[in-house]
């Protein structure tokens, strides 16, 4: 049984990868919706679309996995953390309705939009450094030449 567990190896790093960034962007949910007083209808849409897009996270994280060295993964799987990263820059920076009492100081407001624009500027980079090479850095003998 160790052997299998063993051969499971790159589905155990693929899922530690999964929920790693699916609690990156749930704390990063629930930062902005702790700064929301109330919502509107236009806000719930595009947090089901957030949810959407997490949903979809374990998928394209286990298509990485299974497919490694081929870059349409890798650009499905980086799609998959730029889709929900524009949805929470797109809910924080829509405008709240004339009723609504979401009013924010510009510290944060400017705080939570530039967290949500470095992190997508370091998922991209990353993702582009895999595109440079991804057979190569799928083999442990070449981690260190």
């Amino acid at each position: 049984m160790l052997a299998a567990l063993a051969a499971l190896g790159p589905q155990w790093i693929a899922y530690g990868m999964s929920f790693l960034t699916l609690g990156i962007f749930w704390a990063g949910q629930q930062t902005q919706l702790s700064h929301i007083a109330e919502g509107t209808r236009d806000l719930t849409w595009i947090h089901l679309g957030f949810l959407f897009a997490i949903t979809l996270m374990p998928l394209s994280t286990r298509l990485l996995a299974e497919f490694i060295t081929y870059r349409a993964a890798l650009g499905i799987y980086w799609l998959n953390i730029f889709v929900p990263g524009v949805m929470l820059y797109w809910s924080w920076t829509t405008p709240p309705t004339p009723t609504s009492s979401r009013r924010h100081p510009d510290e944060v407001r400017g705080s939570i939009c530039r967290r949500v624009l470095i992190a997508q500027s370091l998922y991209a980079a990353g993702a582009a450094l895999c595109f440079i090479n991804t057979g190569s850095a799928s083999r442990p003998s070449s981690w260190c030449s």
